[in-house]
């Protein structure tokens, strides 16, 4: 392989604000989109754990629909068939009025997508605990709606904060297919570097090492705050 490497390259302008600018629209991308994700999946997953209703069945619809969809298909539907199916002011308005169209689909899609997986992880851990501590609230004289609303719906959400930690970052590692629809993050600016100076492989490695950090981060955020929290602290104090 006769690749010569150039670090320098990166060094110069406008290459190092190119790579600055892609991992702020990441981070941007990446935290929008969970905050969207945690929103939506505590109130389906919560609605998932109710006993009946109709509620129930809308939110498994919700989960099944967007769990099985390509995330990548979601982008383009939200993107490019949305706006033409609906009313044709919306559309435009979509189209052209709407600020920052890329970033807010992105957004939507990556959201509503994790959001499935997390009402998930949030159905789970209510189950999980509801099954022992259930039984033991009512036996407080609690009734069952109180019962599920101040003992399993918290301790369930304390259970699965070292789950979520996984979903975090699988919503940061899809922000990388918002470049599909033009959102210049990390990898399409790398792609940029490439396009323009033919040192595709330093700009990635630097692209790499920006998602390892920013994972990393992630982790270890979420590291503390399950010690505090989370199911660490829970095992703590029944030890």
């Amino acid at each position: 392989m006769n690749y010569r490497w150039n670090w320098s390259i990166l060094l110069q302008e406008p290459y190092t604000e190119w790579l600055w600018s892609g991992l702020q629209w990441t981070v941007a991308i990446s935290l929008v989109s969970w905050a969207l994700a945690l929103s939506v999946g505590l109130v389906v997953g919560v609605v998932r754990s109710l006993p009946s209703g109709i509620l129930r069945v809308i939110a498994g619809i919700y989960i099944d629909v967007f769990r099985n969809i390509p995330p990548l298909v979601q982008l383009f539907l939200w993107y490019f068939v949305l706006p033409e199916i609906v009313p044709e002011t919306i559309g435009l308005w979509i189209k052209r009025d709407l600020p920052y169209p890329e970033f807010v689909t992105a957004v939507v899609a990556i959201g509503l997508f994790a959001g499935s997986r997390v009402a998930e992880q949030v159905r789970a851990g209510i189950e999980a605990v509801g099954n022992h501590l259930m039984p033991a609230a009512l036996a407080t004289g609690l009734r069952p709606m109180q019962a599920f609303r101040l003992v399993v719906v918290p301790l369930g959400l304390r259970a699965i904060v070292g789950p979520l930690t996984s979903e975090f970052l699988v919503t940061v590692k899809l922000s990388s297919l918002s470049l599909t629809i033009g959102v210049l993050e990390l990898t399409a600016q790398s792609r940029h570097i490439e396009n323009y100076t033919f040192q595709g492989l330093e700009a990635f490695t630097v692209a790499t090492i920006g998602y390892l950090l920013i994972g990393l981060c992630v982790t270890g955020l979420m590291r503390l705050i399950d010690d505090r929290v989370g199911g660490a602290a829970l095992r703590k104090a029944g030890s």
